[in-house]
């Protein structure tokens, strides 16, 4: 039976609409339930699609009249898109970690006031979530906002080509497995280190506190892959006991 797409998925289906240049700035998102039919996904997942974009500022909404596409969606995610290839989950932590402490540090000197006010909303988001899908869709949210406020386009382009690998079913699984409600804790004081420093227009600190949150990731992914390889080894170790006993049995 196939997983119903998640929140993530459906909000990539939304930039892809945008992206494709079929709903430019101010025209009309198709309705919840227009995207619930072409998606499949059910109504209160189209809805945290729809807040996390919103919250980002490429849609917003008219009551009464419906949701709007915002500001064009960056192209360089559709380039992401057609050059990412598969890439082990602890080569893109190392990635991030070479990428994202100099886009915290850069944030820091070229933020806005309203992108500030952005990144505390969306980690507040982040902290009331509960569903996996639903704190990782905040998480990389607010990543994507760092990442954009630096206004760097080199880096951003780097950003994105990771920032799509987390939207794979694949990544958002592993970092269920690597989540704990000690991590949870850990993850969202971490969060607010970086925007306090990046508020703080302290470039050091936002880098040195990005650098400390990625560097705990890290380390809870290698947990997960370690015990995910210890549970394939216990299986086979089990298939192969079967196995020899079935042999013994017919000798």
């Amino acid at each position: 039976m196939t997983a119903p797409p998640t929140a993530i998925l459906v909000r990539s289906h939304v930039l892809a609409l945008i992206r494709s240049g079929r709903l430019g700035p101010g025209n009309r998102l198709p309705t919840e339930r227009v995207l619930c039919e072409t998606t499949g996904a059910p109504r209160r997942v189209v809805r945290r699609a729809l807040a996390s974009l919103e919250a980002e500022g490429l849609i917003w909404r008219h009551q009464g009249k419906g949701t709007f596409a915002g500001q064009p969606a960056e192209p360089i995610g559709v380039l992401a898109a057609e050059v990412n290839g598969p890439s082990h989950p602890i080569e893109v932590m190392e990635a991030r970690l070479c990428i994202e402490p100099e886009l915290a540090a850069l944030c820091a000197l070229r933020c806005s006031a309203e992108d500030i006010q952005r990144m505390w909303a969306l980690a507040r988001h982040q902290y009331e979530a509960e569903d996996d899908d639903v704190i990782e869709l905040w998480d990389s949210a607010l990543h994507r906002m760092i990442a954009k406020s630096a206004r760097n386009r080199p880096l951003q382009t780097a950003f994105a080509l990771l920032d799509e690998i987390r939207a794979t079913a694949e990544w958002q699984d592993l970092r269920a497995l690597s989540r704990s409600t000690r991590s949870l804790g850990e993850s969202r004081a971490q969060h607010q280190q970086i925007i306090a420093a990046i508020a703080a227009r302290d470039p050091d600190g936002a880098r040195a506190a990005m650098c400390a949150h990625l560097m705990a990731r890290h380390a809870a992914m290698e947990a997960a892959l370690v015990a995910l390889a210890g549970e394939a080894a216990q299986a086979f170790r089990a298939e192969q006991g079967t196995d020899d006993n079935q042999g013994a049995e017919h000798a």
